[in-house]
């Protein structure tokens, strides 16, 4: 099996944004954005994949969130997708509900090469750490979409809306990490290929 990681970089005249991912060593994972609540949130993402995490991003002209986000989003997703190369015998599937205080959100994936993401998570708050929880969604949106996986997120039970967000990247952490696990030698799927 080939090494599963992948270094990415996008630069625009709005962000520049630096990705290094290896999925299968559990190392440092290092967060550096200019959004608080968004570095604690893929600190929190990276913990719960198992993996070796470096995100750098530049917001240049400090309008709001929006761009840096949406950027992240972007390179960690591209990034994901070329960690799995030709996604030969990963598990593919997978799903939690996952409890968090008062919180309890389901998160379900496939890596299907069909990135879309279907998202309600019932947020009270506009605003969180310098992160506008629009964005949230938006993330989702975007990483899925350039990941190329399926993914489902809902809160099923909830009030505090960090307690929200913070069990939704929990629960993507944990589900891309079993969903990414080498089971097999094939590719799951009756077409042969994802």
């Amino acid at each position: 099996m080939s090494a599963r990681k992948a270094y990415k970089i996008r630069e625009t005249k709005e962000t520049k944004v630096e990705v290094s991912l290896d999925l299968d060593e559990e190392g440092d994972v290092v967060v550096n954005t200019p959004v608080p609540f968004f570095n604690h949130m893929l600190t929190t993402l990276g913990t719960y994949m198992g993996c070796s995490l470096v995100i750098n991003a530049i917001d240049k002209l400090n309008y709001d969130d929006h761009h840096v986000v949406e950027d992240v989003a972007i390179v960690l997703g591209e990034a994901l997708k070329d960690a799995l190369g030709d996604k030969k015998g990963i598990k593919r599937f997978s799903s939690i509900a996952l409890p968090m205080d008062e919180t309890l959100v389901l998160v379900a994936l496939d890596i299907s090469n069909r990135g879309m993401a279907l998202v309600n998570l019932k947020l009270k708050r506009e605003m969180i750490g310098g992160l506008s929880t629009e964005n949230v969604y938006h993330f989702y949106k975007t990483f899925a979409t350039n990941a190329g996986i399926t993914l489902h997120i809902m809160t099923l039970r909830g009030k505090n809306t960090h307690h929200i967000i913070e069990a939704s990247f929990k629960g993507l952490g944990l589900t891309l990490y079993e969903a990414t696990r080498v089971v097999g030698s094939k590719v799951r799927s009756t077409k042969g290929v994802i």
